[in-house]
């Protein structure tokens, strides 16, 4: 006589929810989505946070302490010209830990109206550009968002994001989407590649009218002056000579509030309403 099987060991006996390999499986991609966008929306709504401001900019940035350590420690010609170079880019460490208190000490973090936050700083978490605006929101006392993403370039969170707003992500493009959705501004410092690629995004969003008008900071005019001639794409016509109104650059911290108070920064509605 067969023996009967414990069906309480067998998956297709599992709930759905309890069968990870199930929710693994390559069909079940677009259900992978759907969790992933709505568990970090209702972290954030669960939390209060109806307004961000974003800050990119290069992870291999180090803080003025570090750059000094670094400095110290360097031996032979090409590390002490390394060296040299983190110091120098420190300053922008620096200004982003500036700007990270700033917008939390007047933008509406601190002094939530009926539970909601507004202007909350968030970045993708990790080290460089993106903890110094997380440590300036934890210099006022207040939350900041950070959110990392899975491997194949998996980044540890930073010390200063908010415990209960560090969200990971395996989908860039969910990712992406969390970003922008309540973006009031985007803040962009010097960075590589993936604050290129993150800029660009926001900005094609804005040339094609698909987010509100929101203000768009460069951070030092000598970078963006040299790594990309927006003049140039609009003189071959791949531009509208307005689109170079769509953002502005700036050199400090101070600056970038001014400029986007001027530019209407309270009176923002985020992607999520429109």
């Amino acid at each position: 006589m067969q023996e009967k099987a414990d069906h309480r060991k067998l998956r297709s006996y599992l709930l759905a929810v309890e069968d990870t390999a199930f929710l693994q499986r390559d069909e079940l991609r677009p259900l992978r989505l759907a969790l992933e966008f709505n568990k970090v929306d209702l972290v954030l709504t669960d939390m209060g946070i109806k307004s961000t401001i974003v800050v990119f900019g290069s992870s291999r940035i180090l803080s003025p302490e570090q750059a000094e350590e670094t400095f110290r420690n360097a031996h032979g010609t090409a590390a002490l010209k390394m060296a040299e170079r983190h110091k120098r880019l420190s300053a922008w460490y620096q200004e982003a830990r500036n700007f990270g208190r700033i917008v939390s000490e007047r933008g509406g973090s601190l002094a939530p109206q009926g539970g909601v936050h507004e202007n909350v700083i968030v970045t993708g978490g990790g080290p460089g550009i993106m903890e110094a605006a997380n440590r300036g929101a934890a210099d006022a006392g207040a939350l900041s968002i950070g959110f990392n993403i899975f491997p194949p370039a998996e980044q540890q969170p930073n010390a200063y994001t908010t415990a209960e707003l560090t969200c990971r992500f395996h989908y860039f493009a969910i990712r992406k989407m969390h970003f922008a959705m309540r973006a009031n501004a985007l803040v962009v410092f010097p960075g590589g590649l993936g604050t290129l690629d993150e800029l660009f995004e926001i900005l094609t969003l804005k040339q094609a009218r698909k987010t509100p008008l929101m203000p768009v900071i460069l951070f030092c005019r000598s970078y963006w002056r040299k790594i990309i001639n927006f003049d140039a794409l609009a003189e071959f016509g791949m531009i509208e000579p307005e689109d170079t109104a769509l953002f502005d650059t700036v050199d400090t911290a101070e600056e970038a509030w001014e400029v986007m108070v001027k530019r209407g920064l309270t009176a923002q509605t985020p992607l999520r309403e429109a």
